[in-house]
This record gives C-alpha cells, sequence and structure tokens, in this order.
C-alpha cells in the first residue's frame, strides 16, 4: 500500500448536500481520511495510490459538489541555491 495525500482550496463553502456527498466519499476502498480546514478553505485527502490515481480523487471531490479552485503544494517551497564557494587549490 502507497498512502498519498493530496491538498485543494475550494471556492465556496460546501452546502449540505455536498457535505453528505463527501461523508460517502470515506466509503469508497481506497480512500484513508478527509480533512477540513474552513479557516484556510482547503480539503486534504489521504489515499492509496494502488487503488486510485489524483485525477480520480480530484473528479470525486468535483462529483461530491465541492467547488474546487486549485491544488495546493504540501512541500514547502526550497530556497534558491547561492553561489557555490571557490574550490581551494
Amino acid at each position: 500500500m502507497t498512502q498519498l495525500d493530496v491538498m485543494y482550496r475550494y471556492g465556496m463553502p460546501p452546502s449540505q448536500a455536498a457535505m453528505m456527498a463527501l461523508a460517502r466519499i470515506r466509503e469508497v476502498y481506497g480512500i484513508r481520511g478527509l480533512v477540513f480546514d474552513e479557516t484556510a478553505r482547503t480539503v486534504r485527502l489521504e489515499y492509496d495510490a494502488t487503488r486510485l490515481t489524483e485525477p480520480i480523487v480530484q473528479g470525486l471531490l468535483r462529483r461530491s459538489g465541492l467547488d474546487l479552485v486549485e491544488r495546493v503544494s504540501l512541500v514547502p517551497p526550497q530556497p534558491e541555491p547561492g553561489p557555490q564557494p571557490a574550490a581551494a587549490s
């Protein structure tokens, strides 16, 4: 089993019907968890990559009625590499 997390930012808060559909997503074989952050307007989903792909996961969220705006990177930005010190001869 290969567990992956993906996070999306959503626009409009989910309706009651969308929340009920999202609750049923947890029943899909391969979905491991679903976490909402209402303040940041993000949803984080953990899934088994041997069973599902990220486009399928995104489709499940969209079909539930969630207004997905963008995918959020879970990897923090890396600093730009600076100049390398000259090698001593």
